[in-house]
């Protein structure tokens, strides 16, 4: 069954993380902000394309604890979206042509309503992606879950660190890893992962250490390679993800005397290619009290869309959303280094 992980160490305050860590970040010696780098291309200030996804994170609640976790999810975490925020997210599916509905959490599939999230979105036609950290689909009350996302097409996006145990559990905790395998082997038993079936399983995997991340077309062919000789399992696609300086990889960062230089690392790594294709630019994020973001990662540093009054779900106006500025920091580095990082993966081949 799927593990409940113990927590790192005493958690402080949710905000008063938020601005440790904007502190934190705020004191660097960078070569260049963020700001100049989008300057010398052309891009400041940021501003969307057009929003393609609303990725909404339905709370912190989580089954397991990653030392890596930009979010800071944990079991021990009480933040769940209420329900008038859900039904203003599902109104405002309803009332737009934004395609896809992008669910994250937390553990998503943990929150009471995400049954009826899926098979609203459904209904309205929208691609849905859910994010899944494998190990939940084993707990005893959740055991049907990989069934209910084959009958739904829901796209799954499952975090894998590395085909090997030692890596995930390193990050994950002891013995993730060969629940994961077993969680793999469940979904492809019902189709997921195989390419005739339509129903797509795409995995995750992040740098356990303060580097970028590899090829992701390299790695993905290494990762198919790996995983199929070793477990037989299936998957459709590999998203590599750099691991982005917030939250509990930021403390591991100060802790370890690494930040100055994985952060001159990320500046140094600054691609105009990848900057010009950030998923802020076409991602909408809504925080589980209705707050809106430009970004997941902009969500867990506290820093809301610029502008009023479209800074919560409740005053959503796609109009004026669509030309808003796109709020920037010393941590977007993290998605234009290299090929690029989003929630897709990376952004440039």
């Amino acid at each position: 069954m799927g593990r409940v992980l113990p927590t790192l160490k005493k958690r402080r305050a949710p905000l008063a993380r938020a601005e440790e860590q904007r502190a934190w970040l705020a004191r660097l010696r960078l070569p260049r902000s963020f700001e100049v780098s989008l300057a010398s291309i052309d891009l400041l200030p940021l501003r969307p394309t057009r929003i393609e996804t609303l990725q909404i994170n339905v709370g912190k609640r989580c089954n397991q604890t990653c030392r890596h976790c930009h979010v800071d999810a944990g079991p021990d975490r009480f933040e769940v979206m209420p329900p008038e925020v859900v039904e203003r997210c599902l109104e405002v599916l309803a009332q737009c042509d934004i395609p896809t509905i992008d669910i994250t959490g937390g553990a998503p599939e943990l929150h009471p309503q995400f049954r009826e999230i899926v098979l609203r979105a459904r209904r309205l036609g929208r691609r849905i992606i859910n994010r899944c950290n494998l190990t939940v689909t084993l707990l005893p009350n959740y055991a049907d879950l990989p069934l209910f996302f084959a009958e739904h097409r829901v796209e799954l996006v499952c975090s894998l660190p590395h085909f090997r145990a030692k890596q995930t559990d390193t990050q994950r905790g002891a013995g993730v890893f060969d629940e994961s395998i077993e969680a793999l082997r469940r979904l492809n038993h019902l189709g997921y992962g195989r390419d005739a079936s339509g129903l797509l399983l795409n995995l995750v995997a992040n740098p356990v250490g303060a580097f970028l991340p590899p090829s992701q077309r390299l790695a993905e062919r290494d990762w198919k390679h790996q995983l199929r000789s070793r477990y037989g399992i299936e998957f459709n696609r590999l998203y590599t993800i750099t691991n982005m300086p917030i939250a509990r990889f930021l403390e591991w960062l100060v802790d370890s005397g690494n930040l100055q230089d994985y952060m001159e690392r990320l500046v140094n790594a600054f691609n105009p290619a990848a900057a010009e294709g950030v998923m802020c630019r076409d991602t909408l994020s809504v925080g589980w009290d209705g707050t809106l973001y430009d970004c997941d990662f902009n969500q867990m540093l506290e820093l809301p869309v610029a502008g009023r009054p479209a800074q919560t779900i409740f005053d959503f106006d796609l109009e004026k959303l669509g030309r808003r500025p796109i709020v920037t920091g010393p941590h977007c580095y993290g998605c234009t280094a290299g090929a690029g990082s989003s929630c897709g993966g990376a952004t440039v081949d």
